[in-house]
């Protein structure tokens, strides 16, 4: 590799580490005689139904920025070493990478250089060397930028297997005070266009297998949190709505990494806040997987999630008077709703009470948590130590076991 090309390497991928949205590709785009596959088992630190864990080159196209973002490494004020890609570079990087299987795929963001039509045109000539010139069928995951003409923003959709457009801060004026040259209509624009565009895309391969796929594994966007005093019933409720109304795959939550630290307007934090980013993945998961809607996991007079306890569980404490819940007669609904009981599970106790009563022993065979759920349930063997007790007192043992077993411990962020 050529000395110049991998001092941008370390730099640009060093670079792309602030950028979290990039797992699970959802696509299933073929090869065709080509080089390389995208499954949609997914890429990135994600694991295929057969065990393996896959990844992908993560990095950036320039730090190059015209923007002066507060939260930003890359803006244009910070004095620090720039680098640009050229299109030929970075797709030739990605295939050599690829055929030494390092990487399954390309997760390609940049900063704006010039200005957003003349970024989004270099990051998709890179998706057409890859595409045409090297015959590359691998996934490829790559940003939209915000205010880039749409003829742009259609041709990426039809050249990636996922686009994204970060919105970073949840409301527009918080985002106006942290990153004025930017508004919340450059990003929804664009967002709404690709949501519409799979749309399309879907019905019209319905009549024709053989019309080109636009974004197959749709998009998916980025906020970062703690950077601006948003409450977590906010960025929810935001969240919730680009679930149901842009069709997101997923949202991705960034706690903010104080990179500028002498910036009045940003929060005086020397660590990102690691837990309560946690909790948010974890009510997001409640919302997607869970039937839960944001305001039941949060309210206007409980704004933020408990740092001790997970969301589920917080919710069961709030509303005692779902509890208990009879295995052997609550729908799957209902038993979904019990702390330390999952998916899986779930369908596994409505599947097997059809043979018979759901026993405590049948509950450990699950799988299910029985340190949370034992509090919650009704069914045979149930032991006297899950006799009705105050929510307080479930909460105080709950606790008191997480800390005692270690429970909640995170690791540095990089």
């Amino acid at each position: 590799m050529k000395e110049k090309v991998l001092q941008k390497l370390n730099l640009l991928a060093d670079a792309a580490k602030y950028d979290v949205s990039c797992s699970s590709s959802g696509s299933s785009r073929s090869s065709s005689g080509g080089l390389g596959t995208a499954k949609s088992a997914g890429v990135c630190h994600s694991f295929t139904e057969d065990g393996r864990c896959i990844s992908l080159l993560k990095i950036l196209y320039t730090n190059h920025c015209i923007y002066d973002c507060a939260y930003c490494v890359n803006r244009r004020s910070n004095d620090k070493p720039r680098a640009s890609f050229t299109p030929d570079e970075l797709a030739d990087l990605t295939v050599n990478f690829y055929r030494r299987n390092y990487i399954e795929g390309l997760f390609l963001s940049s900063g704006v250089l010039r200005n957003p039509d003349y970024t989004m045109e270099q990051l998709n000539a890179v998706a057409r060397k890859l595409r045409y010139g090297h015959s590359y069928n691998g996934y490829i995951h790559m940003k939209s930028i915000p205010g880039a003409d749409p003829l742009l923003v259609h041709e990426a959709g039809l050249l990636a297997d996922r686009l994204s457009v970060n919105i970073e801060i949840p409301t527009e004026k918080q985002l106006q005070i942290l990153a004025p040259e930017k508004n919340f209509s450059s990003v929804f624009t664009p967002m709404n266009q690709i949501s519409q565009g799979v749309a399309e895309n879907k019905a019209e391969r319905r009549k024709s297998g053989k019309a080109p796929r636009f974004a197959p594994a749709g998009q998916s966007t980025q906020l970062i949190v703690g950077a601006s005093p948003e409450t977590d019933y906010t960025i929810l409720k935001l969240a919730s709505g680009l679930y149901h109304h842009q069709k997101l795959k997923r949202v991705y939550y960034s706690g903010f990494v104080p990179v500028n630290q002498h910036d009045n307007r940003l929060p005086a934090l020397h660590n990102p806040p690691l837990v309560r980013e946690n909790r948010l993945y974890q009510a997001d998961w409640l919302m997607r997987f869970y039937h839960f809607s944001y305001d039941e996991i949060l309210d206007e007079q409980h704004t933020q999630l408990d740092e001790q306890i997970d969301p589920k569980l917080a919710w069961a404490l709030r509303n005692p008077h779902f509890f208990p819940v009879d295995l052997d007669k609550a729908s799957y609904e209902e038993i979904l709703r019990v702390p330390g009981i999952g998916v899986r599970s779930a369908k596994i106790i409505t599947a097997n009470r059809r043979f018979g009563r759901i026993t405590f022993s049948h509950l450990k065979r699950m799988g299910v948590a029985l340190k949370r759920a034992k509090y919650f349930i009704l069914c045979r063997e149930l032991p006297a130590v899950t006799a009705k007790l105050y929510p307080e007192q479930i909460r105080r043992r709950l606790v008191n076991n997480n800390i005692q077993s270690g429970a909640g411990v995170q690791l540095s962020l990089f």
